[in-house]
């Protein structure tokens, strides 16, 4: 059997969290479970730990541990949930974002290039959207759109028009569909990248998971106490240069902005100045590790506007 999921850069996510063994800490891709086990670890009988996964199949995963929870929900959502159990502020919060190894290996879920199976791409299977109703269903600019921003599809205007006639002669309903019709836009020797950038495209869309990495940065601002840490791990570039200009300047929309002596506003001091990859030991063992970028930020004490 496969394992669930192998985290990347997992000791140095958890380390960047600077774990207080009496602190509240929130895991919001719980996934394997893995990297809240390794939090836990390091938690005394204070500590406490709340996950987030929108994914059914992660409840297998659960931890039994009386300090910790799992929140079936999309971590969009994050501050309602954490108020619901009482929780105003936390230590830390880890993202890791992306698709599972689970996910990329069962081949009903549709995430995958390698295997034929529907155009579903769905991380919560209660949502109705998928990634069949995108290409059956939007019009020809909004198909250009969704490519060119989320994949970075550099001949996104023809590849939409193209799907736009190729679904009136039948429906696209099958990941090999998709891939037959994409054949025709790429050279062979750059076709597995093609393939990639126009599935993570219309993963995201099917998945909002734009909207819901801006919600959850922007929300993380007050969530954390001063000295609180937000990590971040995100596998493609769009994401990372959000996250990089969100920790810069404490705001989704990258705007920096200064106090009268030119120090900066941002809520964040930043740790990384440039990202943590993978070593090359970790990427022998998980090929899939190769596009990982770690980002990591401190909230500032409660001046952070004020000049030291």
């Amino acid at each position: 059997m496969m394992p669930y999921h192998t985290p990347v850069l997992l000791a140095e996510s958890v380390a960047g969290l600077a774990i207080r063994p009496d602190g509240v800490y929130v895991d919001v891709t719980f996934g394997s479970g893995q990297s809240s086990r390794a939090i836990l670890s390091q938690l005394g009988p204070e500590g406490r730990l709340y996950a987030f996964d929108q994914d059914e199949d992660a409840q297998a995963n659960r931890i039994e541990d009386g300090r910790f929870t799992l929140i079936s929900a999309n971590f969009s959502h994050i501050r309602n949930f954490l108020q619901f159990y009482g929780v105003e502020q936390v230590n830390g919060i880890l993202a890791d974002l992306g698709v599972s190894s689970h996910q990329f290996d069962v081949p009903e879920r549709g995430f995958s290039t390698r295997f034929d199976g529907p155009l579903d791409m769905r991380m919560d299977r209660r949502k109705s959207l998928t990634a069949a109703d995108v290409l059956a269903t939007y019009g020809e600019e909004e198909l250009a759109r969704l490519f060119s921003r989320y994949g970075e599809v550099f001949n996104a205007k023809r590849l939409a028009a193209q799907v736009v006639k190729a679904r009136a002669q039948r429906p696209l309903t099958q990941t090999s569909q998709l891939k037959e019709l994409l054949s025709g836009f790429v050279p062979k020797s750059k076709e597995n990248r093609y393939f990639a950038q126009v599935y993570q495209a219309l993963r995201m869309e099917v998945n909002a998971e734009w909207e819901a990495l801006e919600a959850l940065l922007t929300q993380s601002v007050d969530l954390l106490l001063p000295g609180g840490r937000l990590v971040v791990i995100s596998y493609h570039s769009i994401e990372d240069r959000l996250v990089k200009q969100f920790l810069r300047s404490g705001n989704v929309e990258g705007k920096e902005e200064k106090d009268f002596y030119g120090n900066p506003l941002s809520p964040f001091r930043v740790i990384t100045r440039k990202a943590i990859v993978p070593p090359a030991a970790e990427l022998q063992v998980n090929n899939r590790s190769r596009s990982a970028r770690l980002r990591i930020g401190e909230k500032k004490q409660q001046d952070y506007g004020q000049s030291v």
